[in-house]
């Protein structure tokens, strides 16, 4: 019989993200390569018999030319794996890292599996969200869904319509606060230790690219006022306020706790529970909501019971949403401490494990906090969260930060 077992985050990694188009830093680089240099810069630095790998699991939204084909099983084998590791791709849409993730974490949990690679590749350059698909006409004609909800910025016009208390003003300065605390991160070197540099075909020579391009520091209250609303006349949706169309690829590096023991593998923390759950798609950002209350219930804690946060900021108005149905203050130093999405971007398919990343680097830095939350919106009316353990987590780090609060 199979042995059940903790699931544990040994380490994960991403590649710079880049800004879509012909423009962005990666316009001539392949999705697939993409992926591999993530991987590569996985395994690079940690150091064990690679024919121990039991799955690969490499998520995209839009699967098709260089970015389709069982990208689990062919990133793997262009990454140097042995040819008996097996390897799959999901779409989950933005949960494709995080479903990844939490389906390979199923199988080290039942035991099929000891060590494993989950991570995720989005070219949104190459391949845009949905395109060439072909929606069944009966979603709309049927008005099992408004047309809106097959456009994302749509849907985040509708959270502001459900909840009129965030304001544009509102959602403005959050994405000022995000460019803020990712340059500020980055200044203090908090995020590139897990990011790998890639080497990209200029077309007229080769440059190697080891910083994001999307940030934009100098963001301010009034440039985003002028702003226009595409996705509605007077709207309140904006460039801006939400996350931009992005290329790039993580990867995570998963174990059960005798499997990271057994291969010399470090451990940044433990996971705890997670959940998927449906919303009505036309609103698809308040569904982080149920997700994390399905998640909380499931691991027997509260929300009170969470020192930290990793929300994708796809937009400004879903994190507010989630922020206020818990009555978290929208400047909370234990929400999005680096930044998010809305500065760094959100190459759809492959944010989940940015997330992994940017929470089991600050549990490295807060023995004080025991619980995380990594938790996101996603397309078509869904959410995802998943809670972690901090293996480095003191009581009496926790006692004596609670007496300086």
């Amino acid at each position: 019989m199979p042995k059940a077992s903790d699931v544990v985050f040994v380490d994960g990694v991403r590649t710079p993200f880049g800004r879509a188009g012909e423009k962005g830093v990666f316009w001539k680089t392949r999705s697939d390569d993409l992926a591999v240099h993530a991987m590569r810069g996985l395994l690079d630095r940690n150091t064990f018999d690679t024919a121990a790998v039991d799955d690969v699991a490499v998520a995209a939204t839009t699967q098709q030319g260089d970015q389709g084909l069982t990208l689990g099983r062919t990133v793997g084998m262009l990454a140097g794996l042995p040819k008996s590791v097996p390897g799959y791709a999901i779409d989950r849409m933005c949960a494709g890292a995080m479903t990844s993730v939490t389906t390979l974490a199923g199988a080290i949990a039942f035991g099929a599996a000891d060590i494993a690679i989950a991570g995720g590749v989005e070219h949104m350059g190459r391949h845009p969200m949905g395109f060439n698909a072909d929606p069944n006409p009966r979603f709309v004609a049927e008005r099992m869904v408004s047309s809106d909800a097959l456009v994302m910025g749509a849907t985040a016009e509708r959270l502001h319509d459900r909840f009129p208390a965030i304001t544009k003003d509102r959602t403005d300065a959050y994405a000022v606060q995000s460019q803020q605390r990712y340059a500020a991160a980055w200044a203090n070197g908090k995020l590139q230790p897990d990011v790998i540099p890639v080497e990209v075909n200029k077309g007229d020579g080769w440059d190697v690219v080891s910083t994001d391009e999307p940030p934009r520091p100098g963001t301010t209250l009034e440039a985003l006022a002028a702003l226009k609303t595409p996705f509605r006349p007077h709207g309140r949706v904006t460039a801006g306020n939400a996350a931009g169309l992005n290329d790039g690829a993580t990867m995570s590096l998963l174990a059960s706790e005798d499997g990271a023991k057994q291969h010399g593998l470090s451990t940044k923390m433990r996971m705890v529970s997670f959940a998927f759950a449906g919303v009505e798609p036309e609103v698809m950002g308040v569904g982080p909501v149920p997700a994390t209350d399905k998640a909380l219930s499931k691991a027997g804690l509260s929300i009170d019971d969470i020192g930290l946060f990793e929300i994708n900021e796809a937009f400004a108005v879903q994190v507010l949403a989630f922020l206020d149905n818990y009555g978290i203050a929208q400047d909370s130093p234990n929400v999005n401490a680096w930044g998010g999405a809305i500065a760094v971007g959100h190459p759809l398919a492959s944010s989940g494990v940015r997330l992994m990343n940017q929470l089991a680097a600050q549990f490295a830095e807060r023995p004080d906090i025991k619980y995380g939350i990594t938790t996101m919106c996603i397309g078509l009316g869904q959410g995802g969260t998943v809670i972690w353990e901090n293996p480095n987590h003191s009581k009496s780090a926790e006692r004596s930060a609670r007496k300086g609060a």
